[in-house]
């Protein structure tokens, strides 16, 4: 969710809400409606500038504007009780002290629930918006990165899990033996610490991440518990699983403490050729001004002066993303496609989808599951209502039939639905205190 859905014309399709990205009242029946389904997580993307394409497509997205992440959220956690809550936190553009505190805060409002989705920002123009000329080049975005993930689990763990002891008799409210000053100084970063927010409920936030360059393969295999991967074929999918999870191996992580979640845009039709029909509409909404923009932010280079009806010429490397380029690249040369049907297919969504009935899309999923492709998927909605309420009433019961999915949450927090651990606090032992309890 972005804070609605990903494709271009989902707010043009019939029957969609075209307002749903500014309006309360839908995205809280939308959080709602997955808690119904029993989801994991509303995951929230954001971005820090508006995106970098010509304006006569620019006007065309309903993606142009949306809700600040950390304000959206604590708002949904109070309409909602157990699904989790991720949301987009630059490294690049962000300081690890305010980013620290206010996931923290959100993990403590929602009793548990929060997720943070670690980015380097690759939109260029958001560097304009915070002081610089230029933006930061690639490598550097995901060395600072990394410093920027100790710096903020360290900051959560200022605090033991039993540092407040609010002894309303002798007057202490927290135990200053129990607190710990982080003092840390590095290349990128001089932050003191301590943070002034009691540790999280689950100790950390879920780290979740979704590089998937070679620098964002190494910093998912280090620090993520959640990697948001790209779709692609399911021989892609089985590789990038071998190649994230061998590294965690060398790396002395469990493979199980990763959850791998593929994106999966999902059209749900009562009949194959109903589903196909319903995305053949929607991605006859999008308009080339808005496809050929697509391309160029997905390639890093304006593909405006590409001839439409040509192949895909040869494209320079870019200091944007490196693996969504590349995912381009292999589409155009895999299917022989010319500039104007990759754009017309990147302008609504390339990526994995399943579309068809509640049983051929569980038959894929399924597959997906039991091969060594996913551990999961991050479901994205071609419109909504419709889409989100066809998943949840006609795709859910299916897969709950064959077994694949929850029919209620295991736990209260989001790690433990999720089946992930809850991390020792590096500087202090762990207590019986409920909260390192779960």
């Amino acid at each position: 969710m972005r804070p609605t859905t990903i494709h271009t014309a989902a707010w043009r399709y019939p029957g969609a809400y075209p307002d749903a990205n500014f309006n309360f009242r839908h995205l809280k029946a939308f959080a709602q409606k997955l808690e119904r389904g029993k989801f994991d997580a509303f995951f929230m993307a954001d971005h820090l500038a508006v995106l970098n394409m010509p304006i006569e497509a620019l006007k065309r997205s309903h993606t142009v504007t949306s809700f600040d992440p950390p304000t959206l959220l604590p708002a949904l956690a109070a309409v909602t009780e157990h699904i989790g809550l991720i949301a987009t936190g630059s490294t690049t553009f962000e300081q690890p002290y305010h980013l620290a505190r206010r996931f923290a805060s959100l993990d403590h409002l929602s009793e548990g629930r929060a997720g943070w989705n670690i980015v380097t920002t690759s939109n260029p123009d958001a560097a304009l918006n915070f002081g610089l000329d230029d933006h930061v080049g690639h490598d550097e975005r995901y060395r600072r990165a990394r410093e920027f993930y100790d710096v903020v689990t360290g900051l959560w763990d200022s605090f033991a899990d039993d540092a407040i002891v609010r002894d309303m008799e002798t007057g202490i409210y927290f135990d200053p033996a129990k607190m710990h000053v982080l003092n840390h100084k590095g290349p990128y970063y001089s932050v003191r610490g301590p943070l002034n927010v009691a540790r999280p409920i689950q100790g950390w936030p879920v780290i979740v991440q979704a590089g998937a360059s070679e620098a964002g393969k190494q910093l998912a295999a280090e620090t993520a518990e959640v990697i948001f991967g790209a779709g692609g074929s399911l021989a892609d999918g089985q590789r990038f699983y071998a190649d994230v999870k061998g590294r965690m191996a060398r790396l002395g992580r469990d493979r199980d403490h990763l959850k791998i979640l593929p994106g999966a845009f999902v059209v749900v039709g009562e009949t194959a050729a109903e589903a196909r029909a319903k995305r053949l509409k929607l991605d006859s909404l999008v308009h080339y001004d808005s496809a050929i923009a697509a391309l160029s932010i997905a390639l890093g280079h304006d593909a405006s002066a590409f001839d439409p009806d040509a192949p895909l010429p040869e494209v320079p490397p870019s200091n944007a993303s490196k693996s969504a380029q590349d995912r381009v690249i292999q589409v155009a040369r895999r299917d022989n496609l010319t500039v104007r049907q990759l754009a017309q297919r990147l302008g609504g969504y390339a990526g994995l989808a399943f579309v068809g009935t509640p049983q051929t899309i569980a038959d894929g999923m399924e597959e997906w599951l039991m091969t060594e492709a996913c551990d999961g998927f991050n479901v994205m909605f071609p419109y909504l209502p419709e889409g989100l309420d066809d998943f949840v009433d006609k795709v859910v019961p299916e897969l709950q039939r064959r077994g694949l999915f929850r029919l209620d949450y295991e736990g209260r927090t989001l790690r433990e639905n999720l089946g992930l651990p809850r991390p020792s606090n590096r500087f202090f032992t762990e207590t019986s205190h409920p909260q390192a309890a779960g």
